[in-house]
């Protein structure tokens, strides 16, 4: 599958739960963990999204919000990597942030370049990824 999606985490399904118009539906990534995505039934019904099926999280960059460590931070997003950051790139409006994770995997992240200043963000420092579970996007082999 090719996608203009940075984030792509391949893994199995291992979880679904069911609702009237959305689902939860969890997906196990090795070396990343496990990335909840809510999309409509009819997808999950579609795509044949069920435990220990093979499928694909996408999240674009720009969905990602960068988090330098802090104590005591709680968020309503439900997908939270924490990592080190491994790259910082300026670019002149937004800089790009790669995330590398404790298994191995990486996350990008594209923030503002007044974000990145302002979080002081600098290559093996302590920093987290987080997205919604609404912008993650399941794809399945075709």
């Amino acid at each position: 599958m090719k996608t203009s999606a940075r984030n792509q985490f391949a893994g199995r399904v291992s979880q679904v739960a069911a609702g009237a118009v959305n689902d939860e539906v969890s997906l196990d990534v090795p070396g990343v963990g496990t990335i909840t995505a809510i999309v409509t039934h009819a997808s999950t019904v579609h795509l044949g999204l069920k435990p220990g099926v093979q499928a694909c999280a996408l999240i674009k960059a720009s969905s990602v919000i960068v988090v330098a460590q802090g104590q005591g931070l709680r968020f309503s997003a439900r997908n939270h990597l924490q990592g080190t950051v491994g790259r910082v790139q300026k670019g002149a409006v937004n800089t790009e942030v790669v995330i590398g994770l404790p298994g191995g995997g990486a996350v990008v992240a594209i923030i503002t370049n007044e974000s990145a200043d302002a979080l002081g963000l600098a290559a093996g420092q302590q920093a987290a990824a987080l997205f919604k579970a609404s912008s993650v996007i399941i794809g399945v082999p075709a």
